[in-house]
């Protein structure tokens, strides 16, 4: 068995027993004329070639982005059959996730604590953000509002993005890019059937370029789940049993796409519905009527034109967006917990190359928090009802400078500066230097900084019973250094080396308030990591890719304590390839985590699970058939839950057997 050594725990020995699997799919890559042309395959230099717009809110080479991007395409997403946003950023370097049967989680270098709701990670969709303002929640489970049936790229910038993007874009930016109506060119139906979950998902598009110049593009779809029985033992309220038909999901997607020249419009709705098998929250456990419900809108409307022989780009924009969270929970009697946020803003940016060997940025943009509430009503007892509103504001000014110094050396320096209600004004600044070494290799060092101000839950929900509110608690702080080394051995194989230490300050935390002996959110001790992420990709002529990392991560608390859920070993291979029957492709993904601390100080077995999709589209013009196997030998494993939980871990589902239908007219 070959293993890491780093003073950190072994690879699963799995590695080993599944390597035979690579090769009896390599066997297969032979070339043929179909495999060559076919449309699911990108080659190397096609995958480097893709501009990035998330690092710096304008296009850039990869070779020349300040962070260690990673990029996803459609393709990858058909291959491997990814349903949802997490699933998706779980095959990429230092990525890990978490389920506890209501919401998905995405950790990031280490960093994953329970039930955060995702406060530190930005996500955006075609560059407007997603995460709302009552709890900062970054939605990437079936919560996601967009089908990633119609998503173009998913780019993922590990590290703080503050210096452009300002709060929350403290351990990465999620920029998902979607479709256009011309890609699309007419209608497409997709019909899902997935087993043991009596799942059921649909979805109806159309997309095309008006002959007026206009693109467009409309999607509606839908998801039905009775989900899984599973058996649940609620530890400390002396409770055991099968929740039967307590598992089910209900959700609706929107979304519209208008386009024409430098104008774009986009609208966004999402609506989720996940009843509570768990007993979330200490709730009573085994009661039927439980359940927690989130509903998300935005419009997003967009100029972006160039000037003066394009060498100004003017980008102004105009957002609105609202989230509405509906929980009904069960303490001897049924209480119903709605919260509501609704907020606007506007973006002015200028970008200009006139000035030789510098493009300049500056922007300002600002975000008015009209509503923030939240309600709890005790539905037997209104007279014990509570409604807390706190709207607020956040204004940002930035600026930054990409210098050409010469033709193998730009580098990058900016600054943002905000200012909000809660903590003040914050200052986010970024460095770095990319050298193009030699025609091979590129070397990057960045430094940035970013924060996070605490959310209106964290902040100012006080129910009196089980959390009081702090209205002096602080934000929290980044600061990130890394190294970052891009080599291509050939022109179908590169390879990256990633080293890394972040200090985080002031971590928000969930302590006692000393007054009254109730749960309050404080300001808690620093955290130290460091990390090393490798990954190669490899491509093939005959139409494969193989995509694979080992990520090594420490983090502790400045007192020495192992934060939860912080896996020290991640090692991922993700290989897609033609078959040399009925056109068929196969997409295998093999994922191993080390062991994770839970909440009552136990260790959680390192596990290794692996994924099967295979796919068609040579058995009838415009049809497309998939079948797709999740965790393929059925392993057993579980996921640290949150100290809200009554469960110390969540299993997680067994294998799963999911048919999809897809046609194109």
């Amino acid at each position: 068995m070959t293993t890491l050594h780093n003073g950190h725990r072994p690879i699963p020995q799995t590695v080993a027993r599944w390597r035979p699997l690579g090769l009896v799919l390599a066997s297969v890559l032979t070339p043929s004329a179909q495999a060559a042309n076919d449309l699911i395959a990108l080659s190397l230099e096609q995958l480097l070639d893709v501009t990035i717009t998330g690092a710096s809110k304008y296009a850039q080479k990869q070779s020349e982005v300040p962070a260690a991007v990673s990029v996803i395409t459609r393709q990858e997403i058909k291959a491997f059959g990814w349903r949802t946003l997490d699933d998706a950023l779980g095959s990429l370097p230092g990525v890990h996730t978490t389920y506890d049967r209501q919401y998905s989680y995405v950790g990031m270098r280490g960093f994953g604590l329970p039930g955060d709701y995702n406060t530190r990670l930005l996500v955006t969709v075609n560059g407007n953000r997603l995460n709302d303002v009552v709890y900062d929640q970054a939605y990437v489970g079936r919560d996601f509002p967009v089908d990633l049936d119609l998503i173009e790229r998913i780019e993922f910038l590990p590290g703080p993005g503050g210096a452009v993007y300002g709060q929350n874009a403290m351990f990465g930016v999620v920029n998902v890019v979607t479709r256009s109506g011309a890609d699309l060119g007419g209608a497409e139906l997709a019909w899902t059937h997935q087993s043991p979950q009596a799942l059921q998902e649909g979805r109806l598009s159309w997309g095309r370029q008006l002959a007026n110049g206009v693109d467009v593009l409309v999607s509606g779809s839908s998801l039905h789940a009775r989900g899984e029985d599973r058996y649940h033992d609620f530890g400390a309220a002396g409770v055991a049993g099968l929740a039967a038909r307590l598992d089910g999901e209900r959700d609706r997607e929107y979304f519209v796409r208008l386009a024409r020249g430098p104008w774009a419009f986009d609208v966004v709705h999402g609506s989720r519905s996940k009843d509570n098998p768990t007993g979330a929250f200490q709730s009573d456990p085994l009661v039927p009527g439980q359940y927690q419900a989130d509903g998300f809108s935005l419009a997003h409307l967009q100029y972006n034109d160039r000037f003066a022989d394009g060498k100004l780009q003017v980008l102004g924009r105009l957002f609105a967006g609202e989230q509405r969270y509906r929980g009904m929970f069960s303490y001897g009697t049924m209480f119903y917990e709605p919260s509501a946020s609704g907020w606007r803003g506007a973006e002015l940016r200028v970008l200009s190359d006139a000035v030789a060997g510098h493009r300049l940025m500056a922007g300002l943009e600002g975000q008015d928090n009209i509503r923030v509430t939240q309600v709890v009503k005790d539905l037997a007892n209104p007279a014990g009802d509570l409604h807390i509103s706190s709207p607020g504001y956040r204004v940002g000014v930035y600026a930054q400078d990409e210098w050409h110094v010469t033709d193998t050396l730009v580098t990058t320096l900016g600054m943002r500066v905000d200012r909000n209600d809660r903590t003040g004004t914050k200052f986010s600044p970024r460095a770095a230097a990319v050298w193009q070494a030699t025609s091979e290799t590129t070397v990057k060092a960045l430094y940035g900084r970013a924060h996070r101000a605490p959310n209106g839950y964290e902040r100012d929900f006080g129910d009196g019973v089980a959390q009081v509110a702090n209205p002096a608690l602080r934000g929290e702080r980044i600061d990130t250094l890394e190294f970052v080394t891009d080599h291509r051995i050939a022109q179908d194989l590169t390879v990256r080396g990633t080293v890394y230490r972040w200090t985080m300050h002031d971590l928000v935390v969930q302590g006692t308030d000393a007054v009254s002996g109730l749960q309050q959110y404080q300001s808690g001790e620093a955290v130290h990591a460091r990390g090393l992420e490798l990954s190669a990709d490899k491509t093939w002529a005959a139409g494969a890719r193989l995509r694979g990392s080992v990520s090594s991560q420490n983090v502790a608390y400045a007192s020495g304590r192992e934060l939860l859920n912080a896996p020290q070993v991640l090692g991922k291979i993700n290989l897609s390839a033609p078959l040399p029957w009925a056109g068929l492709r196969a997409g295998v993904e093999w994922h191993a985590e080390g062991q994770r601390l839970s909440a009552n100080g136990s260790r959680l077995g390192g596990y290794a699970v692996t994924n099967l999709q295979l796919s068609t589209e040579a058995l009838a013009p415009g049809l497309e058939l998939s079948l797709g196997l999740r965790n393929l030998f059925s392993k057993s494993y579980a996921h640290p839950s949150a100290d809200s939980n009554w469960q110390n871990a969540i299993d997680q589902d067994g294998r799963s057997v999911r048919v999809k239908l897809a046609y194109r007219y």
